[in-house]
């Protein structure tokens, strides 16, 4: 995301703006580094979030050097729209991370931890 530790795997995408994902997902802090967040049938939440357009080459360049076990993956977006995003697994997040979905925004979780 614009601004945060690892911005830097993203040079050369094009920021298209902010979304709102519909309010299936659950929010996770992978070890308080990046945020996590997968589909749910029931008890999910809207999370904010950025998309980029990007090449082949610049994926593989966020896929490595992001944390192990994210994922690309379908994205329902509050617009009806279906993009995709970066997932992670839930059983991952659910056995070893902090589930920080009542947040719903990954900058809004960082600045409460900052207070």
């Amino acid at each position: 995301m614009r601004g945060l530790e690892l911005h830097q795997n993203l040079e050369g995408a094009e920021y298209l703006g902010e979304f709102l994902t519909e309010p299936c997902y659950r929010l996770y802090s992978i070890d308080d580094v990046h945020p996590g967040m997968f589909k749910v049938v029931e008890g999910g939440v809207a999370i904010t979030g950025e998309i980029y357009r990007m090449s082949e080459e610049i994926w593989r360049r966020v896929e490595d050097g992001e944390p192990p076990h994210l994922y690309c993956g379908p994205v329902n977006l509050d617009n009806g729209q279906i993009v995709n995003g970066i997932l992670f697994p839930q059983e991952i997040a659910e056995d070893n991370h902090k589930d920080i979905s009542e947040f719903g925004d990954w900058r809004k979780y960082i600045s409460s931890q900052k207070t």
